[in-house]
Parts: structure tokens; sequence; C-alpha cells
């Protein structure tokens, strides 16, 4: 094994770890929620979008491995600085929803919905999936997984725009507060 497949692979599992931290801090946020009758929408999908999250961190290595994909600095360094700033904005986006983040669907009925960090704008209604789609295709190129790329890519747009967001827009919608 390479010493650049080695860095690789710490780096899938610091992300690992930091999947497992916002786990933490959406149980914690969940717990809020419920106590001022949050209300839950989407259970079906999550565990579809657990299992793509986890599935993107190991085929991304599997292929790297396997597949004996080289590293090729002028690909992975500029891959690894937009997953870096993928990262960065994963928790602007967390720091901007306060408790109102969540890796479920949960909405508290007549919370003022936050227009804070890049929820300020309003062309940009979804900012932490544009994230999470950039994430998606820099993590694994790091290392050439080209592969994994595309078909996370492929997957997790079938899962938001055909599921997540869908589900996510309706919670929010009936939850508005009323003027």
């Amino acid at each position: 094994m390479t010493l650049t497949l080695v860095m690789f692979a710490a780096l899938l599992l610091l992300t690992g770890v930091e999947r497992l931290i916002e786990l933490v801090i959406s149980r914690r946020n969940a717990a809020w929620a419920f106590a001022r009758g949050g209300i839950e929408s989407g259970k079906r999908h999550f565990p579809a979008m657990v299992a793509l999250h986890t599935g993107l961190l190991v085929a991304a290595f599997l292929e790297a491995w396997l597949g004996e994909r080289p590293f090729i600095p002028e690909l992975g360094w500029p891959m690894l600085v937009i997953a870096l700033l993928c990262q960065a904005g994963r928790y602007w986006v967390i720091a901007s929803l306060g408790f109102q983040w969540n890796t479920r669907v949960i909405v508290v009925p007549g919370l003022a919905l936050s227009r804070r960090g890049p929820y300020r704008w309003s062309w940009v209604r979804h900012p932490n999936y544009v994230i999470v789609a950039l994430e998606g295709i820099a993590l694994p190129l790091v290392h050439t997984s080209w592969i994994t790329a595309i078909v996370f890519t492929v997957l997790n747009a079938i899962l938001l725009l055909g599921f997540r967001i869908p589900t996510e827009n309706r919670a929010l919608a009936a939850a508005r507060p009323t003027r």
C-alpha cells in the first residue's frame, strides 16, 4: 500500500469520525426539537441516506486500493482543498441552523426558518445539499476514485431530488409560522 493511499484512508477515516460527530449533534438537536413539539418526516428514506454516505467512504477507499488508482497531484490536491472547504461549509450550515439543524427531517411547528449564514440567500434554498454534492465528487477524486464519484453523484441526486428535498420542502411548508 502506497503512502498516498494510507493518507487517503486516514482522510476517509477522519471524515467518518466527523460524520459520527454530526450524528451526536443531530441527536442532541432532535431531542431539543421533539421537546418543543417537533415532527419528523421522511423516516423511510433516512436509512438509504446513511447507507449512501457510508458507502461513499468505503467505496472511495476500495476503488483506490483494489483499482490501484494513482494519486495524481494535479487532481488530488485541488480535490482535497474542495473536500476540506466542504467540511467548513458543513459546519457553517450547522452553526447557522443551530438547534434546527439535523440529519433527519424534524421541524418544530411555528418556529421561524433560519435566515443566517448561507440561508440568508433565497437563491440557495438547500445549501447543505450543494455542499454534500460537491463533497461527493471531490472526496473520491482526491485519490482518483472516479467511479465512486460518479455513482455517488447519481444516487445522491436520485435520493435528494426524488425523496429528501420534496419531503423537507413539504415539512417546512406545513410548519411555517402563522401570521
